[in-house]
Order: structure tokens, then sequence, then C-alpha cells
């Protein structure tokens, strides 16, 4: 059975950007050095924070299902990249991250060699690292 996320993302009159789901609502923008007006996180730190949420979630079910009781989960993520190919200028490297490193720290009843068998199974089965660690379909049309 296939489950379908939807969100939608829309312009705001000061160039800022506003995303929708289920009744949520974030901003998306850039920071003053990087033309925007700094009223929310950029696209590339949501992507940070979409990664760091779905392991402390996968982290969550994956425990359970090991009988492991978390006490605490603290992910810290960084991601560089080269701004010049988004800029419109000419890089050798990609537009997005060069690599993306999640430090996981996990406070549990458990022993560590348990809480890296926790971790690697939440790695395989957590959907965004799934996607940003495997080729994923995209299809971007004009409507």
């Amino acid at each position: 059975m296939n489950v379908t996320f939807k969100a939608g993302v829309e312009m705001r009159q000061d160039g800022s950007f506003k995303a929708e789901t289920r009744g949520f609502e974030l901003s998306i923008d850039e920071p003053k050095s990087a033309g925007g007006l700094d009223k929310g996180p950029t696209p590339t730190e949501y992507l940070l924070f979409s990664l760091g949420g779905c392991l402390g979630v996968a982290c969550g079910v994956v425990a359970e299902e090991m009988g492991i009781k978390i006490k605490s989960f603290r992910a810290d993520l960084s991601g560089e990249l080269n701004p010049l190919k988004f800029r419109g200028r000419p890089s050798p490297d990609r537009a997005g991250f060069k690599g993306i490193a999640a430090s996981v720290r996990l406070e549990a009843d458990a022993p560590r060699e348990k809480l890296e068998q926790l971790l690697k199974t939440v790695e395989a089965r957590c959907p965004i690292s799934d996607n940003l660690s495997l080729p994923t379909p995209l299809k971007i049309a004009l409507k």
C-alpha cells in the first residue's frame, strides 16, 4: 500500500516563501547575505531538518521493535555545497550538497553495539536517507 504526501509552496509578496502541508505552515527564505529577508530557514536547511527528523522518528519506531527505550535523541547535521552553480556561474561542482554528515547521540537502555545496530537499521529504513542516498525519479512540470 502506497501513501502519498503532498506539500505546497507559494511565494509571498516580499519574495520569501510559505510552505503548507496538512494545516502546518513554514517559512522559507535566504539569509540577508544571500539576498533574502532571513524570514526562515533556507531550503537546504530544511533538507537537513528533514533528514534529522526522519532519523529521529525512525529511531523511535525501530527502538520499540528492538525493545530499546530511548531516553534522549539528538542529531546534528551538516552539509557543504558550492553556491556557484546555483548563482548561474560556472562550477565543476554539483548544485547540491557535496555530502551530508549526521551525528546521532542516543541515550538509551542498551549497550553501544545494540545502538549501532539500531542506527544501521534506522538509516536503511528512513525514507529521507533513502531518497538522499539513492536516485529518486523527479519530474518538474510547468502548469
